[in-house]
């Protein structure tokens, strides 16, 4: 009998991006069925993933809850891959405009965790067996601090439930809310304190999937050893040195389907390691889209958040140094102001 997983996230490629975790929700789940399991993806109804869901038919409709009237679980499967997914229609929830997260005016929305929590209570119901009566996981893989209930609540379930993982891809982004939401949450007690997910008088969904995951993966081995220090872990360093034995980091790779520039459709032209002609080609197409001079010097690109994590302090203090020698540079990004105006400054100068 093949294993039943389920990927608990906000965001898949290519129906919602905003970094990362949507690259390896999109892939991975992909990827283990492919090589032999049962997977399922769990997300938020977002209007662009309820217009991906195709063939869906409703298993699951309850309210008033999380602050909506109603809440329905739809089944069905994603249009570009063909995953069985779950999706929460929300409306009151989910259909706003902004990004998942934030609204237009770039600011969090005010209750977002009740939209997060809900992400984790469908979850561990999903998990627990009490969602569809056709279906229910071994595991459930919750990724990231919006998923970071799903673990809490089935740690809570009194009866059998699925075993959880919790995968961190960015340990600085944590999900931090008042201690009063707990009531709206329905969180146990005894899940609040120093030990669980209270994290400096506020109530933390990271912490919460870091405290009562069964185990803990991390985007590298390299990051697994990093968020255990001081220097790194935002402040659960000493939650995670605890856990260290629960704890993996697991290397994010590569989809060579989408990734292999000897088929890639929307580069220039093709290459491969055996045959780099058409690199060049890419590199003058790329130069000329950007108004650079097709010079035969080295051309350097940085495609990331400017967050000081990423090391953008570090590129900026040697872009002077840089300016000496014959180079190109290209920054695509958006992010911390301070480093979006020292790029600016850099291109005018």
């Amino acid at each position: 009998m093949s294993m039943r997983v389920l990927h608990v996230a906000s965001e898949i490629y290519p129906l919602v991006k905003t970094g990362g975790l949507a690259d390896v929700t999109g892939a991975l789940p992909k990827a283990l069925a492919d090589a032999g399991a049962d997977v399922r993806v769990l997300l938020p109804g977002l209007p662009p993933i309820l217009a991906g869901l195709h063939d869906a038919r409703t298993v699951f409709h309850c309210g008033p809850a999380f602050g909506a009237a109603g809440i329905t679980v739809r089944r069905g499967r994603l249009a570009d891959s063909g995953l069985a997914a779950y999706v929460i229609d929300a409306p009151f929830l989910y259909v706003r405009p902004g990004n998942p997260y934030l609204g237009p005016d770039g600011k969090e929305w005010r209750d977002n965790h009740r939209r997060f929590g809900l992400l984790g209570w469908t979850a561990a119901h999903l998990g627990a067996g009490d969602i569809d009566p056709a279906w229910a996981p071994a595991v459930v893989n919750a990724h990231d601090w919006h998923a970071g209930l799903a673990p809490a609540y089935l740690a809570a379930h009194p009866g059998p439930a699925a075993a959880t993982v919790f995968t961190v891809h960015n340990l600085a982004f944590q999900g931090l809310f008042p201690l009063e939401s707990r009531t709206e949450l329905d969180v146990p007690p005894s899940q609040l304190t120093y030990e669980g997910m209270e994290f400096h008088g506020q109530l933390s969904f990271l912490k919460a999937g870091l405290a009562f995951a069964d185990r803990i993966t991390t985007v590298s081995p390299t990051y697994a050893l990093e968020i255990r220090s001081p220097e790194h872990g935002c402040g659960l360093d000493g939650l995670l040195r605890t856990r260290s034995a629960r704890l993996s980091g697991i290397l994010n790779g590569v989809d060579p389907a989408v990734w292999d520039p000897a088929t890639d459709r929307a580069i220039a032209h093709n290459y491969s390691r055996v045959d780099l002609a058409g690199k060049q080609a890419c590199k003058r197409a790329l130069q000329a889209e950007l108004g650079l001079p097709a010079l035969d010097v080295p051309l350097f690109t940085l495609v990331s958040r400017l967050t000081h994590q990423k090391g953008i302090d570090l590129l900026l203090d040697v872009l002077p140094e840089r300016a000496r020698y014959s180079a190109q540079l290209a920054v695509l990004g958006s992010g911390d102001a301070a480093f979006e105006a020292g790029l600016a400054r850099a291109v005018a100068e």
